[in-house]
């Protein structure tokens, strides 16, 4: 796990805080397509992503859902630190876009280390900052690009998360997308 962890974080955080990640953190495997986190589900550890591509989305009342973000190797999700913080119930769900692997740091070890280091402190404030900025772009997306546009932009993106030129997803679920698209729109 050692190594892993450093690859991914070792150039962010100190010695002493990889140490003790590796202490309280359990290590979770998943494989494309799982669901790790659910609307609703009661968030008690924050994830490390130490390989893999995640996707985290919204949902409305139709069960369509909106692509806020993805998370890569090194990253964290911004709506589970809220979650984490504020003692709240998930309102995101994360769904493997790829295989990989993360570790699941407890929530009161979250709390204690942005005051112990710095570096957790400003990787828990950068994680904030990156995931509004991409939030703010599917915004951006939405509010001013024409369709065609956005379901490019995903679908290259899709292509680069998963380092593949060619989509894996099937014409129904293009389609499904392109109408999703639509409805946000109007």
């Amino acid at each position: 796990m050692r190594e892993q962890l450093e690859q991914a974080y070792g150039f962010l955080f100190e010695k002493e805080l990889l140490t003790e990640i590796e202490q309280v953190a359990t290590k979770h495997q998943f494989k494309s397509n799982d669901y790790l986190i659910e609307l609703g589900d009661e968030i008690k550890n924050m994830p490390l992503l130490l390989n893999g591509a995640l996707k985290v989305m919204r949902e409305d009342q139709n069960n369509d859902e909106l692509l806020l973000y993805f998370l890569e190797k090194g990253d964290t999700c911004a709506m589970t630190l809220n979650c984490c913080m504020g003692k709240s119930k998930s309102k995101i769900r994360a769904v493997a876009e790829t295989d990989g692997e993360l570790l699941m740091i407890p929530v009161e070890k979250m709390e204690s280390w942005l005051t112990k280091y710095k570096s957790w402190r400003n990787f828990v404030f950068l994680s904030y900052q990156n995931r509004l900025n991409e939030m703010l772009n599917t915004i951006d997306s939405i509010a001013f690009f024409k369709m065609d546009m956005r379901l490019m932009a995903y679908l290259k993106e899709k292509s680069r998360i998963n380092a593949e030129e060619i989509i894996q997803n099937t014409h129904q679920e293009i389609c499904k997308l392109y109408c999703i698209l639509l409805l946000i729109k109007t």
